[in-house]
């Protein structure tokens, strides 16, 4: 903190009084204007409240659904991480057939608008889905039972399973297509030389993309995936639509019934913040790391 205070110029210190001088005209013209009752003393009660049954304090609305989109996030991000690693394959095989199907994916997915894409699954096929596996039933089971407890830490409450296996797959489903165009072009980027190496070698193409092609393109992938996995995590917010109980559903129950539209609002878009920062934070040191061990 005193090495950024010191390399600070006369410039930046006028430009950041503008910044906050600008920001306090807004916030003043936005009383003025709207009239607004401010009500911040509600809000932590929202993100925590004292359970006075167990004698202990609980996720309140706004934690519970950051907690949800934490686990959508995590469980979407490593399905779409394996259907995007055999789409960006199969965009590269020598088959025409196998090649078209996946550019046609690609081309759909990305061309399509995320909330059509959402509202197509979870009504035409998602339920059916539901239907065929018996997910509901067993969901519900397990919520009635005694084995519970790891279940609920791993999904959530059981009976809100089956919305929640529905946001992870059409968010899996979207994000697929990007990851899989970022994983052709980090195994179109590395250099023909190398792959007529491998082939002059004796290696199948399977050995090739295994012990040549893969390991390359996964230090050059790892930057643009670590990006799209946060935007995954911004995205999750669209599966609110199909009453998936992440943290923008939750804040609009808490808008519903305190009317605090603005702080609640403005609470959730810094939670967001700050989920998606520490993400950048982590993803930046450890692509520091990988360069580190890389030169060394």
């Amino acid at each position: 903190m005193r090495d950024l205070i010191r390399r600070l110029t006369w410039l930046d210190v006028v430009l950041l009084a503008v910044v906050a001088a600008a920001v306090a005209w807004v916030g003043l013209r936005i009383q003025g204007t709207l009239n607004y009752e401010w009500r911040w003393e509600i809000i932590p009660n929202y993100l925590l409240r004292f359970d006075e049954q167990n004698g202990r304090w609980v996720a309140n609305l706004l934690l519970q659904g950051l907690v949800t989109t934490v686990r959508i996030a995590l469980y979407a991000s490593v399905l779409a991480l394996a259907l995007g690693v055999m789409i960006g394959i199969g965009r590269t095989v020598k088959n025409l057939t196998v090649r078209m199907l996946a550019r046609t994916y690609v081309e759909l997915l990305r061309n399509i608008p995320p909330v059509v894409v959402i509202f197509i699954f979870f009504f035409f096929l998602s339920e059916q889905l539901i239907v065929a596996f018996n997910i509901e039933g067993w969901a519900r089971g397990i919520a009635q039972g005694d084995s519970a407890g790891a279940w609920t830490f791993l999904f959530g409450d059981m009976r809100l399973f089956p919305s929640m296996i529905s946001g992870v797959v059409v968010l899996a489903l979207f994000e697929s297509a990007f990851v899989g165009e970022i994983v052709r072009a980090g195994i179109e980027s590395v250099g023909r030389g190398q792959r007529e190496a491998a082939g002059s070698l004796g290696l199948s193409r399977v050995d090739e993309l295994r012990f040549v092609v893969l390991p390359q393109a996964t230090r050059r992938v790892l930057p643009p995936l670590a990006n799209q996995f946060i935007s995954l995590v911004k995205d999750s917010s669209i599966i609110s639509l199909i009453s998936v109980q992440e943290l923008t559903y939750k804040t609009v129950e808490l808008v519903s019934s305190t009317r605090a539209i603005f702080e609640a609002w403005i609470t959730t878009a810094l939670l967001y913040f700050v989920l998606c920062f520490c993400l950048s934070l982590l993803f930046r040191r450890l692509e520091r790391q990988g360069r580190t061990e890389m030169r060394a």
